[in-house]
């Protein structure tokens, strides 16, 4: 019994000892690899990246208040509907640099506002540039410091040609909370032959079991207007800068008394800075 268990000892020691060579593959540890040091590349994300990227104009905007449409008149008698803009005291009041911000801009008030101004930390604004309040005031991006304005220039309805084609952006008309058919133009249920009670409604949402969820996007009921519009290549059919009105060819965003960015035409006029550096 004991030389057996003697035996088996010997054995199970000559296993332990036996050394396995592994002849598949060997993977490299990452820590055995040197840290190699490069050149980090352009972040494409920046601010002044993005800005060489994007279309911009030569010229500066201006902001006008909507009074209503008319109806133009041409030469050959044509009827034309009109929208009537009041250009009421636009005035550079301030810059934006590219060393500063990563882009140029010019930012412009308008609509004085003499008396209750509700934000009196930005009075300094207007008193560097030596205007009175504005009760309205943004930035328009331009491609250089060439286009930047000296403070205080008045920019007048005459500022754009007759003629000319010209963007104007604006926030739509409030609906309320609209149904379908007015919001998304669907053409509803059938108002006989069984249908009860389901004229109006938008019908099937989405399968049971496959997809079984409603996409995101899914044209339903909702909130309607009150969003950023932008009308492209309004035609300007007068421009009376002493008495400060602009009128533009169709019908323009936004309900009367409403305040609207009026520009160059971007697709006309607007170049990237990437653009006009390869020409």
């Amino acid at each position: 019994m004991f030389s057996l268990s003697l035996n088996r000892l010997r054995i199970s020691v000559s296993h332990v000892t036996q050394q396995f060579v592994r002849t598949a593959a060997q993977i490299t540890s990452i820590h055995a690899v040197t840290s190699l040091r490069t050149t980090p590349p352009t972040k494409q994300h920046t601010v002044e990246e993005a800005n060489k990227r994007k279309q911009l104009l030569e010229r500066t905007g201006l902001f006008g208040i909507k009074r209503g449409m008319i109806t133009w008149y041409t030469e050959k008698g044509e009827q034309i509907p009109a929208t009537v803009l009041e250009i009421n005291s636009c005035e550079v009041i301030g810059h934006k640099t590219r060393e500063e911000w990563g882009y140029d801009a010019n930012i412009i008030g308008a609509i004085d506002k003499l008396k209750n101004y509700p934000r009196m930390h930005e009075l300094k604004i207007f008193e560097k540039a030596g205007t009175a309040p504005k009760a309205k005031f943004g930035e328009f991006r331009v491609r250089g410091e060439t286009s930047l304005l000296p403070l205080g220039t008045e920019l007048r309805a005459d500022f754009f040609a007759v003629g000319q084609l010209v963007d104007i952006k604006g926030v739509t008309k409030g609906k309320g909370f609209a149904g379908v058919m007015k919001r998304w133009n669907f053409s509803g249920g059938r108002a006989t032959h069984g249908v009860s009670k389901a004229h109006r409604t938008p019908g099937a949402m989405g399968g049971n079991q496959n997809p079984g969820r409603v996409f995101p996007g899914k044209k339903m009921p909702g909130r309607m207007g009150c969003s950023n519009m932008t009308d492209f290549n309004k035609q300007v059919l007068h421009a009376d800068g002493d008495a400060g009105i602009l009128i533009v060819k169709g019908c323009i965003p936004g309900p009367k008394k409403g305040i609207v960015r009026v520009s160059d035409s971007l697709k006309l006029y607007g170049k990237s800075l990437n653009q006009l550096a390869r020409e």
